[in-house]
Parts: structure tokens; C-alpha cells; sequence
């Protein structure tokens, strides 16, 4: 497999590039600050046709490959991790849901929206008792007729107060049991839709997370995803192809930093030289950029076979273990490079440092990854 990237994906990297220079980096520590999620951003993402990458032209979006959105991801993330993330899960999470399950009226209805920025999706699986434990969810639906009653809260959820469409993972069987959840699409303004707790952060800031509370929620069996049973593991098979978004935005966040790093340590001189000359320094950088280099092909690897319709779950679990990791330790590195500059708002390497962590524990930990390649290796 190569993976040269073809003149698309160089073309979608280059708008991508100037968009985020142009419109996020002038703001990205005043949206920090005040953990402001720039939701107008969004929408001129929805006219670059970045908000419904891999959705279909019929569907209004702009029928895309994995390649190329990698490399929007990466480009956004090497400015503000927080918009790359809003914008993965938006596009991986609640639009990517639809596209894979949602029938041909579903998909007619909602994914345009979407995909034009018009409305900004929410996915929600997680709750406050079931982190990796999802399958023990308390959410539930309850048939009524030819409605569904939605009761209960989904927490740690992208865009749960501002999101206009959400797909909800409710469960509708006993707790542990095979079949027992099911996907449905909840719009803003339903009766019993409710936004809660906003989450007070300690890095993607001005990325929203909140809880999305469901009270009486009356929607009718039209907005059901797939067959009644099916909502687990269609969320599985949504999380591997979120796997290769979240690598990607690691690889965003790690070349930010480690790019940072370099400038400034061919700039700062101590004992009448730049410190980039001085070994210790040098092999740290040459570290980093190794690492984020293997990062790179791994998900590449993943994102080939997911864009060739090839088994990829053991794939898209190494590089979103392996490039997380790494985002976390070339942030790191970047902040001792700085020095105590580094410690400072004034410098860019602190975000990169805040912002990384997230990426070892969002749509499943390093911990789940190596449970997932462990169990893929033995069988």
C-alpha cells in the first residue's frame, strides 16, 4: 500500500490550511479563555463542503474520501484541536451514523443539513455510570404505539447543548445483553429534548461538551435507525471510522506542537547558539518527528481500508492508540523545549498540551484500543 496523497487531498489540505490561518488561529486562545464554541465557524465550514466530507453529492455533501478527510482534520488540529474535534465528531459521529444506517428517506432528510453546516450534529452513547461499559447504558426507549418514549441522560457529548440533530443510543433490552439498544435521530426543539451541564474543561475548550437529558421525549418510529436491537453494534462499527478521525486530529495536534517546537528552537540561542544545535535537543526533536511520521502511516493504513470497504477495526484502533499517545508525549516535549515560555499562555504548546490529553480517552481509551488489538492478535 502507498500513500502518496493525490492532488485532491492536496487541494482539500491547501483550502483547509488557509481557512484555519484566516478564520480560527486570530481567535483560538480568546475561544479557550472563555470556552466559546464558535458555532458561525461551522457553517463556513458547511460552504467549503467540510462539514459532509464523506457524504454523497446526492445527500449534499461533498462525496469525499478518507485521505481527504485526514488531512482537513490534521490541518484544522495543527491550529485549534478543539474546532478539528467539534468537526470530527460532527462529521464521523451523527452524520456518519445516518449515512451508514439511515434508510433512504432518513438519509434525504437529515444529511443535507448537515452536511451544509445548516444544523450541527451530537452522537450520544456515553453516560455517567457507562463509560467503556456502554452496553449497561440506563437510557431507555419504550415503545408506545407507533412512538418511542425516551427517558434518561447521555453525558461527556459533543455539541449536547448546541447540536440541532442528534443520534441517541437508548437501550430498549435487559442491561449486558446481546441486541439490547437501539439508534434513533432527535431534533432540537422536541418536547422532553433537554440540555444540561455544560462541562468546565481542561483542554478542548471551545469544543462543547454537555449533557443531553431526555424527559418523556415523545418521537415516532420513523426517526429509529436501523432494526430495534441494532443501536450497540452499529455504534461499534461508527466508532471504528471515529477511530481514524480521532487519529488524525492526534497527528493534528502532535505536528502543531512539534512544528512550534522546532521554530522556536532555532530561534532561542543559549550559550551563543540555538538551542536546536545542542543534542539533547536535537534528538528530542528527532523523536518527535519520527513518531508522528509512524503515526502518520498507521493512519493511513486505516483510513485506505476503510476507504477500500477492507476489515479495519484492529486498524483504526492502532492509530488512534498509537497516534493519541503520541500527541500527548510530542506536547509534552514541546512544552520542555519551550522551557518556561512553554508554561505560558503567551505560546502555543501549552494548548497543544491541554487539548492532547483528550484524544487518549474520547471514542474509547488507550486502554479499550489495546483490549481491541490485543483480542484481533489472538484470534
Amino acid at each position: 500500500m502507498q500513500f502518496q496523497p493525490g492532488e485532491l487531498t492536496l487541494q482539500v489540505a491547501q483550502m483547509t490550511r488557509d481557512f484555519a490561518e484566516r478564520e480560527i488561529r486570530p481567535h483560538v486562545m480568546e475561544w479557550d479563555e472563555s470556552q466559546y464554541f464558535p458555532r458561525e465557524i461551522f457553517r463556513r465550514l458547511g460552504e467549503l463542503g467540510l462539514m459532509g466530507v464523506l457524504v454523497p453529492e446526492a445527500y449534499g455533501g461533498s462525496g469525499m474520501g478518507y485521505h481527504e478527510y485526514k488531512a482537513a482534520i490534521v490541518e484544522i488540529a495543527k491550529v485549534c484541536g478543539s474546532v478539528g474535534l467539534s468537526m470530527a465528531a460532527h462529521n464521523s459521529l451523527c452524520t456518519g451514523h445516518i449515512l451508514a444506517f439511515g434508510n433512504e428517506e432518513q438519509k434525504k432528510k437529515w444529511l443535507p443539513r448537515l452536511a451544509s453546516g445548516e444544523a450541527i450534529g451530537a452522537w450520544g452513547l456515553t453516560e455517567a455510570n457507562t463509560g467503556s461499559d456502554a452496553s449497561n447504558m440506563r437510557c431507555t426507549a419504550v415503545r408506545d404505539g407507533n412512538d418511542w418514549i425516551l427517558n434518561g441522560t447521555k453525558n461527556w457529548i459533543t455539541h449536547g447543548i448546541s447540536g440541532e440533530i442528534a443520534v441517541v443510543i437508548t437501550r430498549t433490552g435487559e442491561p449486558r445483553t446481546k441486541n439490547n439498544a437501539t439508534a434513533f435521530v432527535v431534533e432540537r426543539g422536541t418536547s422532553g429534548f433537554l440540555a444540561g451541564k455544560k462541562e468546565n474543561k481542561l483542554g478542548m475548550r471551545c469544543s462543547e461538551t454537555a449533557e443531553m437529558i431526555f424527559d418523556q421525549c415523545r418521537i415516532p418510529d420513523a426517526n429509529r435507525l436501523g432494526e430495534v436491537g441494532d443501536g450497540f453494534h452499529q455504534s461499534m462499527k461508527i466508532l471504528d471510522g471515529g477511530r481514524i478521525s480521532i487519529a488524525a486530529l492526534s497527528l493534528g495536534i502532535a505536528r502543531g506542537a512539534y512544528e512550534a517546537a522546532l521554530a522556536y528552537s532555532q530561534q532561542r540561542e543559549q550559550f551563543g547558539k540555538p538551542i536546536a544545535q545542542f543534542q539533547a535537543i536535537g534528538f528530542k526533536l528527532a523523536d518527535m518527528y519520527t513518531e508522528i511520521e509512524a503515526a502518520d502511516l498507521l493512519t493511513d493504513q486505516a483510513a485506505y481500508k476503510k476507504q477500500q470497504h477492507l476489515p479495519m477495526t484492529q486498524d483504526a484502533a492502532m492509530a488512534k492508540y498509537y497516534a493519541s499517545e503520541v500527541a500527548v508525549k510530542v506536547a509534552n516535549e514541546a512544552v520542555q523545549i519551550f522551557g518556561g515560555y512553554g508554561y505560558t499562555k503567551d505560546f502555543p504548546v501549552e494548548k497543544f498540551y491541554r487539548d492532547a490529553k483528550l484524544c487518549t480517552i474520547g471514542e474509547g481509551t488507550s486502554e479499550i484500543q489495546k483490549l481491541v488489538i490485543a483480542r484481533s492478535i489472538q484470534r
